[in-house]
């Protein structure tokens, strides 16, 4: 007969097999995409947030990282996590307005003037957008601020009518862009980010919309002249990861990847905002004029970023009662500031 002392050590040999099974059922190793290139400050970022997720949950959750477009751009990246060849993606938010296009709310033409306006608005319009992200089926952390994109161009433009007469790109991946586009009666070429500076070089476009350090980044700026100095736009990112592969990390480990990659989200976001005062100034000592729109000139900008705004709505790609939000915590900046 097997003594009571062999018997207890067998179930204690049992138990523990039975939960370090159990504990690696949770094990997960999430495969992130990005356009972002290895070795750039979104790299490091999210890299230093996975080293500590990897360190807080003893390895139950790691990050693999595929950086600088190796899986291709945000529509392919997106599509590789809907049949499950990766799980997620930190991605541009244009590209997600497919699955929730609230999330363009910010890509309004020429809504903001400063960042000091979208600091103020996006304390109470961001959780409109990251909750959209979350039903839509997507675990993000936070909106990354990208900066406000300017228009940059080989041949100086000042008014809309400069604009109308250039060759000009449209990323592939903004569908609303392409509804607002019709109130500034230009007919763009849309062309992956891979291929715009082949193109800037080639001829085949000569205009683009960007923001200061993706122009240095993306060394757009190598091929450009000029910048108007008029904000087109503010644009953000995000790190998405779907639903379905979260879910099969625990409750617990689940709130610490949270934390700790929505606190390098918001270490990104800040950094972006430095980056691109630096990029400006990068912009300037390479030569590039800036453009400064007189005041009808610039209100001619502004009324048809209205205008543009309108078309969005109109359309259904953005909800009209958010953009009043929108304006009414404009509103209420302009009128704290006075």
């Amino acid at each position: 007969m097997i003594s009571f002392c062999v018997k207890k050590r067998i179930t204690i040999a049992a138990l523990a097999i039975f939960l370090s099974m159990a504990d690696a059922s949770w094990a997960i190793r999430l495969k992130i995409a990005t356009l972002s290139p290895d070795g750039s400050m979104w790299m490091e970022k999210m890299r230093a947030g996975a080293k500590e997720v990897a360190e807080k949950t003893q390895s139950r959750v790691t990050f693999k990282f595929y950086p600088g477009g190796v899986m291709g751009n945000d529509n392919a990246v997106l599509r590789k996590i809907r049949i499950g060849q990766l799980h997620g993606g930190a991605v541009i938010g244009g590209s997600l307005s497919r699955f929730f296009p609230g999330n363009q709310i910010y890509a309004l033409p020429m809504k903001f003037s400063t960042l000091e306006e979208v600091d103020y608005v996006r304390q109470f319009i961001d959780p409109f957008v990251t909750d959209g992200i979350e039903k839509a089926g997507f675990v993000n952390f936070g909106l990354i601020g990208g900066g406000f994109s300017y228009i940059m161009s080989q041949n100086p433009i000042n008014t809309v009518a400069d604009l109308k007469s250039q060759k000009i790109w449209l990323p592939d991946n903004e569908r609303i862009n392409e509804g607002a586009i019709s109130a500034f009666n230009i007919t763009p070429t849309t062309l992956p980010l891979s291929d715009v500076r082949t193109g800037l070089q080639s001829g085949l476009i000569n205009t683009v919309a960007t923001s200061p350090v993706g122009a240095v980044v993306l060394q757009w700026h190598t091929q450009i002249n000029y910048v108007t100095d008029v904000p087109l736009i503010y644009f953000h990112g995000m790190l998405v990861i779907a639903k379905k592969a979260f879910s099969k990390i625990s409750q617990a480990d689940q709130k610490i990847v949270r934390t700790i990659m929505t606190r390098a989200s918001m270490e990104i976001d800040r950094q972006n905002r430095l980056d691109n005062i630096k990029a400006i100034d990068a912009l300037k000592k390479r030569g590039i004029t800036f453009i400064s729109p007189d005041s009808a000139s610039r209100e001619e900008w502004l009324a048809t970023g209205r205008k543009a705004s309108q078309v969005m709505v109109q359309a259904g790609l953005l909800p009209k009662e958010k953009i009043d939000e929108l304006d009414r915590h404009l509103q209420t900046f302009h009128d704290d500031s006075r």
